[in-house]
This record gives structure tokens, C-alpha cells and sequence, in this order.
């Protein structure tokens, strides 16, 4: 997986007047038939920010493609899904999809973030300081279903006994990883947490996760919260070479770098709901003539990242597609 590409759909694009439902299938087909990108990925939340449901949404798309692996990230919504529900969901998935999901779980929105996340937390019945808690339990069940037969589990939100998931996921075992940016808060407008937010949420990926997704983060940042990660993993008995990691991040090819920042801001703060700066959308965003957009993709690739799922922030979504798939991602072919 070093070295390769995700296409990020907007899935929310459908909502916010992007794109159509039929241009997700498109534009998955193209991507695949491409050869250029190793996954496709969708997105995922409820009430704070609509948009087709990331599961239902990647069934369709295991329907129409073949080889190219079948992403959320991140799931938002997974403290609020029943782990036993949730599992037979992604398994099913999985067996649709002849082994090719990949699931990125986080904990979602805190309260403060907007009136619609702490309605989406409410209406779902979830305190938000739970999330976290909820996170990891779901974890350690989906493992023990996906491995067990007659599974039992008993914990702080969660009991039951004897429970046989079918059908199993067709990967063994089926990868589970958590995205976070404690230091680049998408809330705060990339402000970063407190330090022992920071710890506890690099912990969580050291303990729980078969790898790491993150965003808003320079290479030299990258490095050095990798190594972190890495270092925790050790601590945990667990061994570092067998985590991945992965960078979500947006493109807006131009060029004129201003005009591609200034489109993927108008793009992100629609998406969102939000007013980003223009330091957040820059730190958030590659952007400009295709050359530059080729040095910084390399730049992160050079710093370790292996992954690059890129979502386009265009209202051109079909026309930015072409443009990485002719003017930029020759630059990375082997």
C-alpha cells in the first residue's frame, strides 16, 4: 500500500448541490478503471452533517467495481452504532465486497462544535463525553465477533453472551483503524488540543487500531506524531511494522494557487457548515498548478505517509478527477 492513492468522494456533495448520486458511481468506476488509486472513500455523518449513509453507499460501489478497496474514513457516527448491528453490517460488506473494506473509526464531534452535533448526540442518546469510551469498547467488540465464535462481552456499555456473528469478514483479520488530529482540531479551525488529549488519543491508536489516519498536518508534523504512535505501540507490546497509516486530505487543481485555495475554502466551508481560515484550508488542501501539487504530494509521501486519499474541492468534481488523473498522478507512476 506505500506510496498510493485514495479518491475521497463527496458523499455529503449530494446534499450541498456538488454532485449527483449517480456521480459517486461515476466517478468510483473512473477511478478504478483508472488504475491510479488503490481505494475509494466516502465519508460518514448523521444530523450534524447530512449526506448519503457511508455503508448503504459503499454496498453500491462494491457492485460496481472489482480491485479498488472500499474506505470510510471516518466512520463519525461509530459511538452511536450498536457494535452487534454494526458488525454484521461491515462483515456483510466485506463479504459483498470480496474482502475490501477498510474501516476508519473516530469519535465524532464534541457538542461545541455546533447545534447540530449536540442534537445528533442527543437524539442518538449518547453523552459526548462518552465517545471516546464508546470508541474503544466498539473496538474490542467488533475483534471479538469477527474472531470469536460465541463471543461474550462485558463492559461499561455493552453485554451479551454466546453471540456468533454471520457471516464473518472475509479479511482475517479485518482491519480496524482509528483517524484523529488532536493538533489540528477541524472544530477549533486546526487549533490543537490540550497535551493529555493529545497522549490519550495517540495512545488509542497504539492500543486499539491496525493503523492511523490523519489530516491537517505538515510533513515534518507527520514525522514526528508517527514516530510517536510507533513508540506507544512498542509500550503496548504490539508491533509497530504491522500499523499503517494514511493521510486525508483535499486538492484543488489551478494555476493560480489563490484561486485553488479561494475555491476549496468557499467548497469547505459550505461542506462543513464552517468559516475556515484561509491557514486552516491551506494546511488542509494542496492546491495550485499540477507541478506544485506533484512536489507537496511527494513531499508527504517522502516524510513517511503511505496513503494519500484525496478528496476534491471543486464544484467540478468530474473535471478536477481529470485533471489529477492526466496531469498529476503520471508524476507517481512506477
Amino acid at each position: 500500500m506505500k506510496n498510493s492513492f485514495g479518491l475521497t468522494l463527496a458523499n455529503r456533495g449530494v446534499i450541498i448541490g456538488a454532485v449527483k448520486a449517480s456521480d459517486l458511481i461515476d466517478m468510483a468506476q473512473r477511478a478504478e478503471a483508472s488504475g491510479v488509486f488503490d481505494a475509494v472513500w466516502v465519508g460518514d455523518s448523521l444530523l450534524a452533517k447530512p449526506r448519503l449513509e457511508s455503508v448503504t453507499l459503499l454496498s453500491a460501489l462494491a457492485s460496481v467495481t472489482k480491485k479498488v478497496r472500499l474506505a470510510v474514513g471516518c466512520m463519525a457516527t461509530f459511538p452511536h452504532r450498536h457494535p452487534v448491528l454494526f458488525a454484521q453490517q461491515w462483515a456483510s460488506l466485506d463479504v459483498i465486497s470480496n474482502g475490501r473494506s477498510w474501516l476508519v473509526v473516530c469519535v465524532g464531534g464534541p457538542n461545541e462544535q455546533s447545534a447540530a452535533q449536540a442534537r445528533e448526540h442527543a437524539v442518538m442518546g449518547i453523552k459526548a463525553e462518552e465517545r471516546m469510551a464508546r470508541l474503544e469498547e466498539g473496538i474490542v467488540i467488533l475483534c471479538k465477533l469477527f474472531s470469536e465464535k460465541r463471543a461474550t462481552h462485558y463492559g461499561r456499555f455493552y453485554r451479551f453472551e454466546d453471540v456468533t456473528l454471520e457471516p464473518r469478514p472475509v479479511q482475517k483479520p479485518c482491519p480496524i483503524w482509528i483517524a484523529s488530529n488532536p493538533t489540528g482540531l477541524t472544530w477549533k479551525d486546526g487549533a490543537s488540543a490540550p497535551e493529555a488529549v493529545i497522549e490519550r488519543s495517540f495512545r488509542r491508536v497504539a492500543r486499539y487500531a491496525d493503523g492511523w489516519m490523519t489530516n491537517k498536518v505538515s510533513p515534518d508534523q507527520f514525522k514526528q506524531q508517527w514516530a510517536r504512535i510507533l513508540e506507544m505501540a512498542r509500550e503496548e507490546g504490539r508491533d509497530p511494522a504491522k500499523l499503517g497509516n494514511a493521510l486525508y486530505h483535499n486538492i484543488n487543481i489551478q494555476e493560480d494557487r489563490k484561486a485553488a485555495l479561494q475555491e476549496s475554502k468557499a467548497f469547505l466551508d459550505k461542506y462543513y457548515t464552517s468559516n475556515f481560515s484561509a491557514a486552516f484550508v491551506e494546511g488542509f488542501t494542496t492546491g495550485g498548478n499540477p507541478k506544485q501539487c506533484i512536489q507537496e504530494l511527494k513531499n508527504y509521501f517522502n516524510a513517511g505517509i503511505e496513503h494519500i486519499t484525496l478528496r476534491l474541492t471543486s464544484w467540478d468534481q468530474q473535471g478536477q478527477l481529470q485533471r489529477f488523473l492526466s496531469e498529476v498522478a503520471p508524476a507517481f507512476a512506477s
